[in-house]
């Protein structure tokens, strides 16, 4: 039989691909092969480090050498505080002088005003410890006085008056002399200068009656100048009112000095800024002032006189002193106070000025009085002042 001649292995035709077979997307194996390689790398690092998980470091941390047995770790500082500049220097500020109140009064003759307090800036006072709220109290003011009827006719301060109708359109000026009758010489120079005046005579003057009459005659007017206590050390003269005395020795010594002499318009008070300022003693004196048909004239020697106030509670006649001439007693002083008497009469339409029987009040009036009319005033009593603006009801 033949032999068969072995066929020689036929070499595989390389495969072109077909139409029908599509080519492998270059893109999708990337992605593929790059989750290849993120599923490798996780599985990698959670099978490697799962027991110990790295603490996550940011970009900005640095990591800590680990501190070696030869050093020990040094503790932290606490940061240094900056240093604060020293408080400036609290200067206090310069003590606050109090200024004097307007003055309501003039200090009495013969007492020295009170120097006004230097005030300093003091502390807070610590708060009060509070109280428990009581009912509050009402003061109980002094029942009013009923007012006086003087005697049936013409009162007495209309029938003694010095005649006197001054213009309506000109300031009037009453000059006012107290403590006449003591010092013999120098009341009688007061009396002889230009009248009308209204002289004031001490009820303990020597020969009263006399220097009165004399002083009415030669065209002043005339008032009782009635001594009181005042607050200070001053001597008011005999039988003088106090506020220590009794009901019945006040009215006692108050109608012996009424009686003293005749022919006056009124009283006004004899320093007195004790007794004047305790209302309960001036409303015994005052109603038997107005019984007489005399009018009050307030020296106010103290701003807290109740002479005023009670003389309207009376409807009595009454005024009030406007100026004191001389409680320095130089010319040029009274002359300055003359002026100021004229500028509140200009004010006012009217002034009343206190003056005493003092040389340099004497000698400064001298010249004065013969001016004071040229310069637009006119000088009147004091009643007309009274019947003008205060004549009572």
């Amino acid at each position: 039989m033949a032999s068969k001649t072995p066929r020689k292995p036929r070499k595989a035709a390389a495969r072109t691909p077909s139409a029908k077979t599509p080519s492998a997307n270059p893109i999708v194996l990337a992605l593929a092969a790059v989750a290849v390689v993120l599923v490798v790398g996780l599985g990698a690092k959670f099978l490697i480090g799962r027991d110990a998980p790295e603490t996550p470091r940011t970009v900005a941390e640095a990591p800590k050498p680990a501190p070696t047995p030869a050093q020990a770790p040094v503790a932290a500082l606490p940061p240094v505080a900056k240093p604060v500049p020293p408080p400036a220097a609290v200067v206090p500020p310069p003590p606050v002088v109090a200024e004097p109140p307007l003055a309501v009064t003039e200090p009495e003759p013969g007492e020295s005003a009170e120097e006004p307090e230097v005030q300093t800036a003091k502390p807070a006072p610590p708060p009060p410890t509070p109280m428990p709220q009581t009912k509050p109290e009402v003061a109980m003011l002094p029942p009013p006085i009923a007012p006086v009827q003087p005697p049936s006719g013409t009162p007495a301060w209309k029938r003694n008056a010095v005649p006197s109708h001054p213009p309506s359109d000109k300031p009037a000026i009453a000059i006012v002399i107290d403590d006449m009758g003591v010092d013999r010489k120098r009341s009688t120079r007061a009396a002889s200068l230009p009248a009308p005046l209204t002289l004031a005579w001490l009820p303990y003057a020597h020969d009263l009656s006399a220097q009165a009459r004399a002083a009415r005659a030669s065209g002043h007017e005339l008032l009782l100048h009635l001594p009181m206590e005042p607050s200070g050390h001053a001597d008011p003269g005999p039988d003088a009112l106090l506020v220590s005395l009794g009901k019945a020795e006040i009215l006692r010594r108050a109608k012996a000095a009424l009686d003293s002499y005749d022919g006056f318009v009124g009283v006004n008070n004899h320093m007195g800024s004790r007794f004047t300022s305790d209302y309960a003693s001036m409303a015994l004196v005052l109603p038997e002032i107005a019984k007489r048909g005399l009018l009050w004239l307030d020296s106010r020697t103290t701003a807290k006189s109740a002479g005023i106030s009670i003389a309207q509670e009376l409807r009595m006649p009454y005024a009030g002193r406007d100026i004191f001439l001389d409680n320095e007693m130089t010319v040029p002083a009274v002359r300055a106070q003359l002026a100021k008497t004229e500028q509140v009469a200009r004010h006012q339409g009217f002034a009343i000025a206190i003056g005493h029987p003092h040389d340099a009040t004497i000698e400064a009036l001298a010249s004065w009085l013969p001016e004071v009319q040229k310069r637009g005033f006119v000088l009147v009593p004091v009643s007309a002042v009274v019947r003008a603006h205060h004549a009572g009801g």
